[in-house]
Protein backbone atom coordinates (compact mmCIF):
# COMPACT_ATOMS: atom_id res chain seq x y z
CA UNK A 1 0.00 0.00 0.00
CA UNK A 2 1.16 3.54 -0.70
CA UNK A 3 0.51 4.54 2.91
CA UNK A 4 3.24 2.15 4.12
CA UNK A 5 5.94 3.41 1.76
CA UNK A 6 8.73 5.68 2.91
CA UNK A 7 9.16 9.10 1.38
CA UNK A 8 11.26 8.72 -1.76
CA UNK A 9 13.45 11.71 -0.88
CA UNK A 10 14.07 10.16 2.53
CA UNK A 11 15.01 6.85 0.88
CA UNK A 12 17.73 8.56 -1.18
CA UNK A 13 18.74 10.84 1.64
CA UNK A 14 18.14 14.14 -0.18
CA UNK A 15 15.97 17.16 0.47
CA UNK A 16 12.74 17.73 -1.43
CA UNK A 17 13.53 19.94 -4.40
CA UNK A 18 16.95 18.38 -4.89
CA UNK A 19 18.44 18.82 -8.36
CA UNK A 20 18.81 16.00 -10.89
CA UNK A 21 22.55 15.85 -10.23
CA UNK A 22 22.01 15.60 -6.47
CA UNK A 23 19.49 12.80 -6.94
CA UNK A 24 21.80 10.90 -9.28
CA UNK A 25 24.75 11.29 -6.90
CA UNK A 26 22.65 10.09 -3.93
CA UNK A 27 21.49 7.07 -5.92
CA UNK A 28 25.06 6.08 -6.78
CA UNK A 29 26.01 6.30 -3.12
CA UNK A 30 23.10 4.05 -2.15
CA UNK A 31 24.05 1.51 -4.83
CA UNK A 32 27.56 1.31 -3.42
CA UNK A 33 26.05 0.72 0.00
CA UNK A 34 23.23 -1.77 -0.67
CA UNK A 35 24.00 -3.50 -3.98
CA UNK A 36 23.54 -7.32 -3.58
CA UNK A 37 26.93 -8.03 -5.16
CA UNK A 38 28.54 -6.07 -2.36
CA UNK A 39 26.28 -7.62 0.30
CA UNK A 40 25.93 -11.32 -0.62
CA UNK A 41 23.23 -13.10 1.37
CA UNK A 42 22.07 -9.89 3.11
CA UNK A 43 18.27 -9.83 2.73
CA UNK A 44 18.00 -6.43 4.39
CA UNK A 45 20.40 -4.89 1.86
CA UNK A 46 18.42 -6.56 -0.95
CA UNK A 47 15.17 -4.98 0.26
CA UNK A 48 16.89 -1.62 0.69
CA UNK A 49 18.19 -1.84 -2.88
CA UNK A 50 14.68 -2.47 -4.20
CA UNK A 51 13.42 0.53 -2.26
CA UNK A 52 16.27 2.70 -3.61
CA UNK A 53 15.60 1.61 -7.21
CA UNK A 54 11.91 2.41 -6.86
CA UNK A 55 12.66 5.86 -5.43
CA UNK A 56 15.18 6.65 -8.16
CA UNK A 57 12.84 5.41 -10.89
CA UNK A 58 10.29 8.04 -9.79
CA UNK A 59 12.57 10.96 -8.88
CA UNK A 60 14.74 10.66 -12.01
CA UNK A 61 11.69 10.99 -14.26
CA UNK A 62 10.60 14.67 -14.49
CA UNK A 63 6.91 13.88 -15.04
CA UNK A 64 6.70 11.25 -12.32
CA UNK A 65 8.68 13.44 -9.95
CA UNK A 66 6.28 16.33 -10.60
CA UNK A 67 3.24 14.15 -9.84
CA UNK A 68 4.92 12.74 -6.74
CA UNK A 69 5.72 16.23 -5.47
CA UNK A 70 2.05 17.21 -5.89
CA UNK A 71 0.24 14.09 -4.69
CA UNK A 72 2.81 11.88 -2.99
CA UNK A 73 2.72 8.12 -3.61
CA UNK A 74 -0.85 8.33 -4.89
CA UNK A 75 0.25 10.52 -7.78
CA UNK A 76 2.50 7.77 -9.17
CA UNK A 77 0.29 4.81 -8.29
CA UNK A 78 -1.01 3.29 -11.57
CA UNK A 79 -4.23 2.36 -9.78
CA UNK A 80 -4.87 5.88 -8.56
CA UNK A 81 -8.05 7.30 -10.11
CA UNK A 82 -9.12 3.95 -11.63
CA UNK A 83 -11.53 3.16 -8.81
CA UNK A 84 -13.11 5.04 -5.98
CA UNK A 85 -14.29 7.86 -8.21
CA UNK A 86 -17.13 5.98 -9.89
CA UNK A 87 -15.57 6.45 -13.34
CA UNK A 88 -13.78 9.27 -15.10
CA UNK A 89 -14.35 12.95 -14.64
CA UNK A 90 -14.09 15.86 -17.04
CA UNK A 91 -11.73 18.70 -16.09
CA UNK A 92 -10.90 21.77 -18.16
CA UNK A 93 -7.21 22.37 -17.61
CA UNK A 94 -7.66 25.93 -18.78
CA UNK A 95 -8.97 26.65 -15.29
CA UNK A 96 -5.98 24.99 -13.63
CA UNK A 97 -3.33 26.87 -15.61
CA UNK A 98 0.21 25.73 -15.00
CA UNK A 99 -0.56 23.36 -12.11
CA UNK A 100 -0.87 20.38 -14.45
CA UNK A 101 1.20 21.87 -17.24
CA UNK A 102 4.38 20.26 -16.00
CA UNK A 103 2.69 16.83 -15.81
CA UNK A 104 2.08 16.50 -19.52
CA UNK A 105 4.75 18.66 -21.13
CA UNK A 106 2.76 21.89 -21.27
CA UNK A 107 0.43 22.87 -24.06
CA UNK A 108 -2.51 23.60 -21.73
CA UNK A 109 -4.45 26.80 -21.98
CA UNK A 110 -3.08 29.08 -19.29
CA UNK A 111 -2.18 32.70 -18.82
CA UNK A 112 1.56 32.08 -19.31
CA UNK A 113 1.34 30.72 -22.86
CA UNK A 114 3.27 32.92 -25.26
CA UNK A 115 1.22 34.62 -27.92
CA UNK A 116 2.82 34.18 -31.36
CA UNK A 117 1.03 37.33 -32.53
CA UNK A 118 2.42 39.50 -29.72
CA UNK A 119 5.16 42.04 -30.53
CA UNK A 120 8.60 40.46 -30.26
CA UNK A 121 11.91 42.26 -29.88
CA UNK A 122 14.51 41.56 -32.57
CA UNK A 123 17.60 39.47 -31.85
CA UNK A 124 20.90 41.01 -30.80
CA UNK A 125 23.87 40.99 -33.19
CA UNK A 126 27.30 40.38 -31.67
CA UNK A 127 30.48 41.45 -33.44
CA UNK A 128 33.97 42.74 -32.66
CA UNK A 129 36.40 45.47 -33.64
CA UNK A 130 40.16 45.89 -33.19
CA UNK A 131 41.65 49.31 -32.39
CA UNK A 132 45.03 50.74 -31.44
CA UNK A 133 46.30 51.56 -27.95
CA UNK A 134 45.97 55.34 -28.36
CA UNK A 135 42.55 54.95 -30.01
CA UNK A 136 41.36 53.09 -26.93
CA UNK A 137 42.82 55.81 -24.72
CA UNK A 138 41.26 58.78 -26.48
CA UNK A 139 38.28 57.23 -28.28
CA UNK A 140 37.58 56.87 -31.98
CA UNK A 141 34.91 56.06 -34.53
CA UNK A 142 34.75 52.88 -36.55
CA UNK A 143 32.62 51.67 -39.43
CA UNK A 144 31.43 48.10 -38.90
CA UNK A 145 29.80 45.79 -41.45
CA UNK A 146 26.92 43.63 -40.20
CA UNK A 147 24.31 41.35 -41.74
CA UNK A 148 20.87 41.91 -40.27
CA UNK A 149 17.22 41.26 -40.96
CA UNK A 150 15.13 44.32 -41.80
CA UNK A 151 11.45 44.93 -42.37
CA UNK A 152 10.63 43.97 -45.94
CA UNK A 153 10.09 47.20 -47.94
CA UNK A 154 7.71 45.42 -50.34
CA UNK A 155 5.12 44.12 -47.84
CA UNK A 156 6.01 46.38 -44.86
CA UNK A 157 6.53 43.32 -42.69
CA UNK A 158 3.16 41.64 -43.28
CA UNK A 159 4.65 38.80 -45.35
CA UNK A 160 1.73 39.06 -47.78
CA UNK A 161 1.88 39.96 -51.43
CA UNK A 162 0.85 43.60 -52.07
CA UNK A 163 -2.93 43.98 -52.08
CA UNK A 164 -3.54 40.83 -50.01
CA UNK A 165 -3.84 40.09 -46.30
CA UNK A 166 -3.58 37.02 -44.03
CA UNK A 167 -6.56 34.64 -44.01
CA UNK A 168 -8.21 33.08 -40.98
CA UNK A 169 -7.09 29.53 -40.28
CA UNK A 170 -9.89 27.08 -41.09
CA UNK A 171 -8.47 24.46 -38.72
CA UNK A 172 -8.63 26.47 -35.48
CA UNK A 173 -11.06 29.13 -36.75
CA UNK A 174 -8.67 31.92 -35.83
CA UNK A 175 -8.11 30.90 -32.20
CA UNK A 176 -4.65 29.48 -32.77
CA UNK A 177 -5.49 26.55 -30.46
CA UNK A 178 -6.80 23.05 -31.01
CA UNK A 179 -8.90 21.50 -28.20
CA UNK A 180 -8.20 17.90 -27.28
CA UNK A 181 -9.33 15.40 -24.66
CA UNK A 182 -7.16 12.66 -23.23
CA UNK A 183 -7.41 9.94 -20.65
CA UNK A 184 -5.09 10.33 -17.66
CA UNK A 185 -4.75 8.70 -14.25
CA UNK A 186 -6.96 11.57 -13.05
CA UNK A 187 -9.73 10.96 -15.53
CA UNK A 188 -10.65 12.65 -18.82
CA UNK A 189 -9.02 16.03 -19.14
CA UNK A 190 -9.54 18.72 -21.72
CA UNK A 191 -6.35 20.19 -23.11
CA UNK A 192 -5.34 22.58 -25.84
CA UNK A 193 -2.27 22.85 -28.07
CA UNK A 194 -1.10 25.29 -30.73
CA UNK A 195 -2.67 24.70 -34.11
CA UNK A 196 -0.22 22.83 -36.34
CA UNK A 197 -1.60 24.37 -39.53
CA UNK A 198 -1.09 28.03 -38.62
CA UNK A 199 1.55 27.63 -35.91
CA UNK A 200 -0.74 29.07 -33.27
CA UNK A 201 -1.22 32.37 -35.07
CA UNK A 202 -4.87 31.84 -36.02
CA UNK A 203 -4.14 32.96 -39.57
CA UNK A 204 -1.91 32.05 -42.47
CA UNK A 205 -0.55 33.70 -45.59
CA UNK A 206 -2.06 32.35 -48.76
CA UNK A 207 -0.18 34.64 -51.14
CA UNK A 208 3.29 35.31 -49.70
CA UNK A 209 5.36 38.34 -50.65
CA UNK A 210 7.84 37.50 -53.40
CA UNK A 211 10.51 39.74 -51.92
CA UNK A 212 10.67 38.13 -48.45
CA UNK A 213 8.82 34.84 -49.26
CA UNK A 214 6.31 35.48 -46.51
CA UNK A 215 8.82 36.09 -43.71
CA UNK A 216 8.16 39.81 -43.44
CA UNK A 217 11.90 40.49 -43.22
CA UNK A 218 14.82 40.52 -45.65
CA UNK A 219 18.54 40.09 -45.05
CA UNK A 220 20.69 43.16 -45.70
CA UNK A 221 24.38 43.96 -45.29
CA UNK A 222 24.80 47.32 -43.62
CA UNK A 223 27.69 49.53 -42.56
CA UNK A 224 27.09 51.23 -39.24
CA UNK A 225 29.17 53.76 -37.34
CA UNK A 226 30.27 52.97 -33.81
CA UNK A 227 31.54 55.69 -31.48
CA UNK A 228 34.09 54.07 -29.17
CA UNK A 229 34.45 56.03 -25.92
CA UNK A 230 37.80 57.21 -24.55
CA UNK A 231 39.23 54.90 -21.90
CA UNK A 232 37.71 51.66 -23.14
CA UNK A 233 39.77 48.59 -22.28
CA UNK A 234 40.51 45.32 -24.05
CA UNK A 235 37.53 42.95 -23.91
CA UNK A 236 34.95 45.57 -22.96
CA UNK A 237 31.77 45.93 -25.02
CA UNK A 238 29.67 48.79 -26.33
CA UNK A 239 25.99 48.60 -27.17
CA UNK A 240 24.24 50.20 -30.13
CA UNK A 241 20.54 50.20 -29.34
CA UNK A 242 18.05 49.46 -32.09
CA UNK A 243 20.73 48.56 -34.66
CA UNK A 244 20.18 44.79 -34.52
CA UNK A 245 17.73 42.45 -36.22
CA UNK A 246 14.21 43.70 -36.91
CA UNK A 247 11.46 42.86 -34.45
CA UNK A 248 8.33 40.85 -35.25
CA UNK A 249 4.69 41.83 -35.08
CA UNK A 250 5.63 45.46 -34.59
CA UNK A 251 8.22 44.77 -31.89
CA UNK A 252 11.37 46.92 -31.58
CA UNK A 253 14.65 46.05 -33.26
CA UNK A 254 17.39 44.37 -31.28
CA UNK A 255 20.80 45.82 -30.41
CA UNK A 256 24.36 45.43 -31.64
CA UNK A 257 26.98 44.40 -29.07
CA UNK A 258 30.57 45.16 -30.09
CA UNK A 259 33.48 43.57 -28.25
CA UNK A 260 36.56 45.79 -28.43
CA UNK A 261 40.03 44.27 -28.86
CA UNK A 262 42.99 46.59 -28.21
CA UNK A 263 46.30 45.92 -29.97
CA UNK A 264 49.39 45.76 -27.69
CA UNK A 265 51.71 48.77 -27.73
CA UNK A 266 55.46 48.47 -28.30
CA UNK A 267 56.26 50.86 -25.43
CA UNK A 268 53.28 51.14 -23.11
CA UNK A 269 51.46 48.61 -20.98
CA UNK A 270 48.12 49.24 -19.33
CA UNK A 271 46.88 48.25 -15.90
CA UNK A 272 43.44 49.67 -15.20
CA UNK A 273 43.75 53.35 -16.12
CA UNK A 274 47.48 53.57 -15.41
CA UNK A 275 50.20 53.28 -18.05
CA UNK A 276 53.57 51.62 -17.44
CA UNK A 277 56.77 52.09 -19.44
CA UNK A 278 60.56 51.80 -19.14
CA UNK A 279 63.36 54.28 -19.84
CA UNK A 280 66.99 53.26 -20.38
CA UNK A 281 69.71 55.67 -19.19
CA UNK A 282 73.49 55.53 -19.27
CA UNK A 283 75.65 54.94 -16.21
CA UNK A 284 76.80 58.56 -16.35
CA UNK A 285 73.22 59.89 -16.52
CA UNK A 286 72.23 57.78 -13.55
CA UNK A 287 75.22 58.98 -11.51
CA UNK A 288 75.22 62.67 -12.44
CA UNK A 289 71.51 63.15 -13.21
CA UNK A 290 70.08 64.29 -16.53
CA UNK A 291 67.11 65.85 -18.26
CA UNK A 292 65.24 63.07 -20.05
CA UNK A 293 62.58 62.97 -22.74
CA UNK A 294 59.87 60.51 -21.68
CA UNK A 295 57.35 59.17 -24.24
CA UNK A 296 53.70 59.37 -23.11
CA UNK A 297 50.42 58.79 -24.91
CA UNK A 298 50.21 62.60 -25.22
CA UNK A 299 53.70 62.91 -26.70
CA UNK A 300 57.16 63.42 -25.17
CA UNK A 301 57.59 65.27 -21.87
CA UNK A 302 60.72 66.41 -20.01
CA UNK A 303 61.78 64.85 -16.71
CA UNK A 304 64.76 65.77 -14.53
CA UNK A 305 66.44 62.57 -13.41
CA UNK A 306 67.99 63.06 -9.94
CA UNK A 307 71.67 62.31 -9.29
CA UNK A 308 72.47 58.81 -8.09
CA UNK A 309 69.32 57.15 -9.45
CA UNK A 310 69.46 53.38 -9.10
CA UNK A 311 68.38 50.91 -11.76
CA UNK A 312 64.78 49.83 -11.12
CA UNK A 313 63.71 53.18 -9.66
CA UNK A 314 60.14 54.04 -10.67
CA UNK A 315 58.72 57.54 -10.89
CA UNK A 316 55.20 58.78 -11.62
CA UNK A 317 53.86 61.22 -14.18
CA UNK A 318 50.55 62.37 -12.79
CA UNK A 319 47.60 62.54 -15.16
CA UNK A 320 49.47 60.96 -18.06
CA UNK A 321 47.53 57.70 -17.96
CA UNK A 322 44.27 56.53 -19.58
CA UNK A 323 41.12 58.67 -19.26
CA UNK A 324 38.31 57.18 -17.19
CA UNK A 325 35.18 56.36 -19.18
CA UNK A 326 32.69 59.14 -18.46
CA UNK A 327 35.26 60.45 -15.96
CA UNK A 328 34.79 64.10 -16.96
CA UNK A 329 38.46 64.54 -17.81
CA UNK A 330 40.01 62.57 -14.95
CA UNK A 331 42.86 60.24 -15.93
CA UNK A 332 45.19 57.65 -14.51
CA UNK A 333 48.96 58.10 -14.12
CA UNK A 334 52.03 56.89 -15.97
CA UNK A 335 54.75 54.98 -14.12
CA UNK A 336 58.25 54.93 -15.65
CA UNK A 337 60.91 52.44 -14.54
CA UNK A 338 64.55 53.51 -14.95
CA UNK A 339 66.94 50.91 -16.36
CA UNK A 340 70.63 51.77 -16.01
CA UNK A 341 72.68 50.36 -18.87
CA UNK A 342 76.04 48.76 -18.04
CA UNK A 343 78.84 49.95 -20.39
CA UNK A 344 80.23 47.30 -22.73
CA UNK A 345 83.23 46.97 -25.07
CA UNK A 346 85.18 49.75 -23.33
CA UNK A 347 88.40 51.07 -24.85
CA UNK A 348 91.72 51.01 -23.00
CA UNK A 349 91.35 54.69 -22.17
CA UNK A 350 87.79 54.23 -20.87
CA UNK A 351 88.88 51.37 -18.64
CA UNK A 352 91.75 53.43 -17.25
CA UNK A 353 89.35 56.26 -16.55
CA UNK A 354 87.06 53.88 -14.63
CA UNK A 355 89.99 52.56 -12.63
CA UNK A 356 91.00 56.08 -11.68
CA UNK A 357 87.39 56.82 -10.75
CA UNK A 358 87.27 53.70 -8.62
CA UNK A 359 90.49 54.69 -6.87
CA UNK A 360 89.15 58.18 -6.32
CA UNK A 361 86.14 56.60 -4.63
CA UNK A 362 88.46 54.73 -2.27
CA UNK A 363 87.90 51.36 -3.91
CA UNK A 364 90.63 48.79 -4.53
CA UNK A 365 90.91 48.85 -8.29
CA UNK A 366 92.83 45.83 -9.64
CA UNK A 367 95.87 46.61 -11.75
CA UNK A 368 95.74 43.23 -13.44
CA UNK A 369 93.08 40.57 -14.13
CA UNK A 370 93.45 36.85 -13.98
CA UNK A 371 92.34 34.62 -16.80
CA UNK A 372 90.02 31.69 -16.20
CA UNK A 373 93.16 29.51 -15.94
CA UNK A 374 94.60 31.53 -13.07
CA UNK A 375 97.41 33.16 -15.11
CA UNK A 376 97.87 36.89 -15.12
CA UNK A 377 97.22 38.76 -18.29
CA UNK A 378 98.09 42.27 -19.25
CA UNK A 379 95.39 44.81 -19.38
Amino acid sequence: MAENKRDYYEVLGVEKGASDDEIKKAYKNMVRKYHPDLNPGDKTAEEKMKEVNEAYEILSNPQKKSRYDQYGHAGVDPNFGAGGYGGGFDVDLGDLGDIFGSFFGGGFSGSRRSNPNAPMRGATIETSVTIGFEEAAFGCEREINIDRSEICPECKGSGCAPGTSPETCTECHGTGQIQMRRQTPFGTMATSAPCAKCGGRGKFIKQPCKECRGLGTVRKRRTIKASIPAGIDHGQRIQLQGQGHAGRNGGPAGDVLITVAVRPHEIFQRQGNDVYSEKSVTFTQAVLGAELEIPTIDGKVSYNLPEGTKSGTRFRLRGKGIPYIHGHGSRGDQYVTILVETPRNLTREQKDALIKFSQAMGEDAPEEKKSIFGKKRKR
